[in-house]
């Protein structure tokens, strides 16, 4: 069984996520694709990580996975990161649709696993009843499961476009994937070629702990609310013992800290409380002062080996973008401690997490 690394063995490259939350619904601008591609060109100029685009069935508003498709060709090195919920939709559409994502952006699909909990949302479908949260997280982690081995049920090489005898695929190269779980079955194979990355990254919030051995098992990048250095590195441990336990490598686990930020005070010091660390509210641990405290507040947990990076939340995404991108990412980038570009091309090489091989293949005695 894997062995979870220490702190000190933890740190390495610092990574950076914003949330590009979309409008109220009733705001004309939420069905506009610029009200997104904005932000997320602002956090490309940045050489963040990724962008998050929430979602869920308990509010109106376009579709996440839709809207990421859509800015995908306007972008070029951003990943994008949707949240599809595992609830009331079907695992086939769910992993088939996150591949088209990854091939329309070359390779910098992510998607956010999410579940459904309310008596509302189910109503909109009518096929069930609202189930217990451990309940639909143990769901959420067989879709996680299912998509990626429907993500290997085409080998690499399986499309052969052979016009002169009229042949797209070597069938040899495709296989069932002959999933049962405890609310579904899938045969396979997908309908979508291999995705650029092989598995496009999986995001998973840990916070509640039903979701916690659903992100340990599965989870590309994990995220903790947790308002010191301290928690967040007592949520990593846990989730890395978690993922060791399950015969996981804990090092391909990424623990990201998520905090909401609030930059309206300019380059003021953080308020009482802040400067420390966030404070603990409603919606989760939330900083709010100027964009230098907060590049502190990020260099010394990054340099304590709590996490592996941030995922924040604007509480005005235009201005507070801005400023997280023109103050905190460049004070940190001009003291050497965030990249000034990307790595690669592929949101997995921005993040340093290798193309898994392609389980099918391997067990074929062939390459992946």
């Amino acid at each position: 069984m894997p062995t979870p690394p220490t702190a000190a063995a933890c740190r390495g490259s610092l990574h950076l996520a914003v949330a590009v939350d979309r409008p109220d619904a009733h705001e004309a601008e939420a069905y506009e694709a610029d009200a997104y591609l904005e932000p997320a060109l602002l956090a490309e100029r940045g050489a963040l990580d990724f962008v998050t685009l929430g979602d869920s069935f308990a509010r109106p508003g376009p579709d996440a996975l839709a809207v990421a498709a859509r800015i995908a060709p306007r972008t070029g090195r951003i990943g994008l990161v949707p949240t599809v919920t595992t609830t009331h939709t079907e695992p086939f559409h769910v992993q088939a649709a996150v591949a088209t994502l990854d091939w329309v952006s070359h390779g910098r699909a992510g998607w956010t696993v999410d579940v459904s909990t309310t008596e509302a949302e189910a109503r909109l479908f009518g096929r069930r009843r609202a189930a217990s949260r451990e309940e639909l997280w143990r769901e959420a982690g067989e879709v996680a499961d299912v998509a990626a081995r429907l993500w290997d049920s085409w080998e690499d090489d399986a499309e052969i476009r052979d016009v002169p005898t009229g042949r797209f695929i070597d069938r040899d190269k495709l296989h069932y994937v002959d999933f049962q779980g405890r609310g579904f079955s899938v045969r396979g194979p997908s309908i979508v070629p291999r995705p650029p990355q092989g598995h496009p990254v999986r995001v998973v919030d840990a916070t509640a702990p039903q979701a916690r051995e659903t992100a340990a098992r599965y989870a590309d990048v994990a995220l903790v609310r947790v308002a010191s250095a301290e928690r967040a590195d007592a949520a990593r441990s846990e989730l890395r013992g978690l993922a060791a336990r399950a015969g996981r490598d804990p090092g391909t686990l990424l623990v990201f800290a998520a905090l909401h930020v609030d930059l309206g005070g300019g380059e003021h010091a953080a308020e009482p409380g802040h400067g420390g660390g966030p404070l603990p509210t409603a919606e989760g641990p939330a900083y709010r002062g100027g964009p230098v405290d907060l590049a502190e507040l990020i260099a010394d947990w990054h340099r304590a080996g709590a996490v592996d990076g941030f995922h924040l939340t604007p509480a005005e995404p235009r201005r507070d973008l801005e400023r997280l991108v023109n103050g905190t990412v460049a004070l940190l980038q001009h003291r050497g401690l965030f990249r000034t570009f990307y790595p690669g091309s592929t949101l997995r090489e921005h993040l340093g997490l290798a193309r898994p091989a392609n389980r099918y293949a391997t067990l074929a005695g062939e390459p992946s």
